[in-house]
């Protein structure tokens, strides 16, 4: 029956059309078998010379189908089932013959509805046509057949396939998906199936792009965008455009159908759309919004193709049901919650071009509509935001959620070896390198000729943080695995912390004895020979013990309280369980660590520790970073990668077979003349003539160290904005037979407490 034309002329015209146009109640999320076609959005299609059509141009079409019981059985058994769309406006084509638009024909088997989860349920047998516009199935080849049903193709249709299903059957499917069925052709050759596969895929990608009406409206609030008058009438005309209370039947953006959405526990992308405006609407009533929240923005970082329209369903909850800028209660903490996430999702993702526009414009309209209100200083926030985010690696911590609520910076603790614990505030767009700058400032270490970088730390696990990391993101990846790691590990070491340490070749020369850097590099030194990194000759060791009791404590006495030996010395060398103690008894190794310090009398703290960073840059491989790595061939048809371990140390750098301790090659960093990546896990050396090919996971870490150590010219660091002061950490230590000396006294909270 043809439409009216008051009717044609309200679907075609941009003005007044919506997908909201009556109140829906808060019903819950209608399947899409069960709704009515009237409620979402139309397909019209009129009669073209070539047995094509046409609907309104640039909008998006449903595909609907009528399947009518068939008059006569198909060659090979069976009547076919029909497809369960609601209704047809394709008009009547002709027989197959004489379509000139037909692309491939042939029989094939088509798998009855609910047959890949019942894989008993026969195939039934029918011929296929493709045009440009549709799949057709019809009762036979010839002439006069009748046409049992039509799937309308547009370019929001999908393909899979072709793949074998069910295997018992031999059966080759390739399925192709509309708004509200999905159709799986079988053959028994995959020949013949990828054929109707491709064949289904360059029509689909022929058909142009389809626009929604809520895209069409953006368009003409662009073009509107300096008429204010004509955009509020915009706004109050439409609205799908404004904040509603009502459930939301279909995606404002195209959506491909049938598209399954990767990762377990996700619906077809269209689904997922509406599943995320029934979101939305829950954080209103919320009692904890921040997990609700991190759920939407995780779903937005795992599907990508929903970040756009979930900026677009903010934009709109966030436009009051008059028109912009706002919802009716301005100061309504439930009302707010959607400008919370927008802060979260503008810090997290950046939005595609129109919608960026779009956003930018409601941002600028709430500002000026509503001047000196939290509103217009969240939409400020959110506009600062959306020119510094690249986009982010993870999504935004619970507390990071917490701290963007309330439009704050996030304080977090980088640990500083000989200077405590000191905050840092940071946002959601600090990087570690940013970090490191400013603690080197705070410090007073900006004109070091030692390099400082921020890792990554959990007892003797460290790793360090290329300059342009996220520390936002490191913090959530810190949070999820204490949460994965919850229960399994009490103890205090077992989390992982931020810390500054040394990232290069020590310099030990010229240090002042009055300046920060000479503890600081002191107790990071000290910190590498614990770890057994790596572990010097035993004389050495003794040494460098009694030069740390020098320092920590001043001249022997035998009436002072010691600390054991795993404070003074690596794990590998003597028992942990025998402390040094005056009057023999005593392990031997402890006799001559108190015999040294005996013989240091006089030696003043900071000429100890000055004499400790001699003594400990002199050993071979002092602060050498160990990567297991493969060694690639470079002569063309080379052998098997070779597994070798990668030595960087202060002056050389060597390869050892994993194991072993001799190098199998070494080179000082003088005869390196390039380092640089050559794919995701591949670093390439260049050392004189030659090239080395490596490959690990770490390829990142292990080149930021290897430019470290190359020789070049110290560069000045920029100072740094003030931050709050390095604070103490409560002493989370197990006890030690004695307490009180257990740290080092006086070395806690900030370097300047170091000095006497």
């Amino acid at each position: 029956m043809p439409l009216p034309g008051g009717l044609w002329w309200l679907l075609c015209c941009r003005r007044g059309f919506t997908l909201l146009h009556r109140d829906y109640g808060d019903g819950e999320l209608s399947g899409d078998g069960d709704e009515d076609e009237d409620e979402e959005t139309f397909e019209l299609r009129t009669p073209s010379p070539a047995g094509g059509g046409r609907g309104c141009p640039g909008r998006e079409q449903t595909p609907l189908a009528v399947w009518g019981a068939p008059t006569e059985e198909p060659p090979g058994g069976g009547v076919l089932q029909s497809w369960e769309e609601t209704r047809s406006l394709i008009p009547e084509k002709g027989p197959p013959e004489e379509d000139p638009d037909v692309v491939v024909k042939g029989w094939l088997y088509r798998e009855p509805r609910g047959g890949g989860a019942r894989p008993w349920l026969p195939t039934r047998r029918a011929w296929f046509v493709l045009t440009r516009d549709s799949l057709d199935q019809f009762s036979s080849s010839g002439k006069g057949a009748r046409r049992l049903g039509s799937l309308v193709l547009t370019s929001l249709c999908s393909v899979t396939g072709p793949e074998r299903r069910p295997k018992e059957t031999g059966l080759w499917s390739v399925t192709v998906s509309g708004r509200k069925h999905s159709v799986r052709l079988c053959s028994p050759r995959q020949a013949e199936a990828e054929r109707w596969g491709v064949a289904l895929r360059e029509v689909i990608a022929s058909k142009a792009p389809l626009e929604t009406p809520t895209q069409l409206l953006l368009r003409d609030i662009q073009e509107s965008c300096g008429d204010p008058e004509a955009v509020a009438l915009i706004y109050r005309r439409n609205p799908i455009l404004r904040h509603t209370s009502g459930t939301l039947y279909a995606p404002l953006l195209p959506l491909p159908y049938g598209v399954s959405a990767p990762g377990p526990g996700y619906a077809p992308l269209r689904e997922e759309a509406v599943r995320l405006f029934l979101a939305l609407q829950a954080l209103e009533g919320a009692r904890r919004p921040g997990p609700l929240m991190q759920g939407v923005l995780q779903t937005c970082r795992d599907l990508p193709a929903l970040r756009d329209e979930l900026f677009l369903q903010l934009a709109k909850q966030t436009s009051g049901p008059a028109g912009p800028p706002g919802p009716p209660a301005t100061h309504d903490p439930a009302a707010l919650r959607y400008w919370q996430l927008l802060t979260c999702m503008s810090c997290t993702f950046r939005p595609g071009g129109a919608v960026r526009g779009h956003l930018l414009g409601h941002l600028e309209r709430t500002e000026q509509a509503l001047p000196d209100t939290e509103l217009a200083e969240y939409a400020r926030f959110i506009r600062r935001a959306l020119g510094r985010t690249r986009g982010r690696e993870l999504v935004p911590s619970l507390a990071e959620i917490s701290a963007l609520s309330r439009r704050q910076e996030l304080l977090c603790t980088v640990h500083c070896p000989g200077a405590g614990a000191c905050p840092v505030a940071i946002d959601s767009h600090t990087t570690a390198g940013e970090v490191a700058r400013e603690l080197v400032g705070r410090l007073g270490l900006a004109r070091s000729r030692n390099a400082f970088a921020l890792y990554e730390q959990r007892g003797a696990q460290e790793r360090a943080l290329a300059g342009g990391t996220l520390v936002a993101d490191v913090l959530t990846r810190f949070e999820n695995l204490a949460a994965e790691e919850a229960g399994l590990d009490d103890s205090p070491d077992s989390g992982w912390r931020l810390c500054l340490r040394l990232h290069g070749p020590l310099h030990p020369e010229g240090l002042s004895p009055d300046s920060h850097e000479l503890p600081f590099l002191f107790e990071q030194a000290h910190a590498l020979l614990l770890r057994g990194r790596p572990p010097p000759p035993d004389d050495t060791l003794r040494a460098l013990a009694a030069l740390r009791l020098q320092s920590l404590h001043r001249d022997f006495s035998p009436r002072a309280p010691l600390p054991r030996l795993d404070r003074l010395l690596p794990p590998s060398a003597p028992p942990r369980e025998d402390p040094p103690r005056p009057g023999g008894g005593g392990a031997g190794a402890a006799a001559a660590v108190l015999g040294g310090w005996k013989r240091l009398r006089g030696m003043g703290r900071a000429e100890a520790m000055a004499a400790y960073l001699a003594l400990a840059a002199q050993c071979p491989g002092f602060g050498a970073a160990r990567y297991d790595v493969l060694e690639l061939s470079t002569e063309p048809g080379g052998g098997t990668p070779q597994k070798l371990c990668l030595g960087l140390g202060a002056k050389a750098m060597s390869l050892s077979r994993p194991g072993e301790t001799e190098p199998i090659h070494s080179v000082s960093y003088g005869h390196v003349a390039a380092c640089q990546l050559m794919g995701p896990h591949t670093l390439a050396l260049r050392v004189g003539e030659s090239q080395l090919l490596l490959q690990s996971p770490q390829v990142e870490e292990i080149m930021q160290l290897v430019n470290a150590y190359l020789p070049n010219p110290s560069s000045e660091r920029p100072s740094s904005s003030p931050s709050p002061p390095c604070q103490d950490l409560p002493d989370t230590s197990p006890p030690s037979q004695h307490p009180g000396l257990d740290e080092p006294q006086g070395q806690s909270g900030c370097l300047g407490q170091l000095q006497d």
